[in-house]
């Protein structure tokens, strides 16, 4: 591992975003999603590591620390429950930051080989990699067509590429593929209207009907005719939501491939919100 400096933002102007991530205008009933147990933030860097391909061993600090500030930020703005190690490894990621932007003295350089700042934190995620590797619940999700499905395998939808691997998708692949979207129609978002004041069980009702049971939808399909941010925010919440009750599935295509939402059969899979 190499102990590189690198150049970018000001790490003070980072350290108050973390501390002062915005709050959004969310319906009165939005509810607050509770991470998984095993979503915390070693879990969002190992896959902020995985999806760019980045070598564990050399994590590009700043690039890094930009990418989980962006993904703090969303998910603090989708009413997602950011809990306080989150924030501490904000403030962790941005202290290696600021080492790694220090000058290194040439008097010092020509000594011992300098500790690198990284080090610490590499050793973490490894650790924490092998520990969820070997609990089995590390994000290679390969059990889809499980017993949740009351009809034989044939009534799950297939996707249409012939073939490839079917995963089931986490919180983070669906955060991940939501902030994409965003910024795909950030010039559209940009000429907000007003809010309309739908609920999140009023869009939830909507979404249960377009997706018929043993059906599935791209999950890009449930945002292509919305015209603002605040709806594409309350779509997302409401899909959280399903998801959370079991009413929904999500699956990709491969490793960070393309979401579909899957609608499963059975008596329940349309029952409303319990009180």
């Amino acid at each position: 591992m190499t102990g590189r400096r690198e150049d970018g933002p000001d790490p003070g102007a980072e350290a108050t975003a973390a501390a002062e991530l915005p709050e959004s205008t969310l319906p009165e009933d939005a509810p607050r999603i509770l991470l998984p147990v095993f979503e915390g933030p070693l879990d969002l860097l190992l896959y902020l590591i995985r999806k760019d391909e980045i070598d564990i061993h050399d994590i590009p600090i700043a690039p890094i620390t930009r990418q989980y500030m962006e993904y703090l930020e969303l998910m603090r703005e989708l009413n997602l429950d950011v809990a306080g190690e989150f924030m501490v490894m904000a403030a962790t990621l941005i202290h290696i930051k600021s080492k790694m932007l220090v000058p290194v003295d040439p008097s010092e350089a020509e000594g011992e080989p300098q500790e690198d700042p990284r080090e610490a934190l590499v050793q973490r995620l490894l650790e924490f990699q092998r520990y969820k590797e070997a609990a089995g619940v590390l994000h290679q999700k390969g059990q889809i067509r499980a017993a949740t499905w009351t009809r034989p395998a044939g009534a799950v939808p297939a996707f249409d590429d012939a073939g490839e691997e079917i995963l089931e998708a986490g919180l983070f692949d669906l955060v991940s593929a939501f902030k994409e979207l965003l910024e795909r129609r950030k010039t559209l978002l940009a000429h907000e209207v007003a809010d309309q004041g739908k609920s999140v069980d009023e869009r939830m009702a909507e979404l249960i009907d377009i997706i018929r049971e043993g059906q599935s939808l791209e999950l890009v399909e449930m945002f292509r005719t919305l015209e603002t941010k605040a709806e594409m925010i309350l779509t997302f919440l409401a899909l959280l939501e399903l998801v959370r009750l079991k009413k929904v599935k999500v699956y990709q295509r491969g490793l960070f491939g393309a979401i579909r939402v899957f609608r499963p059969v059975g008596p329940e899979a349309g029952a409303p919100r319990p009180a």
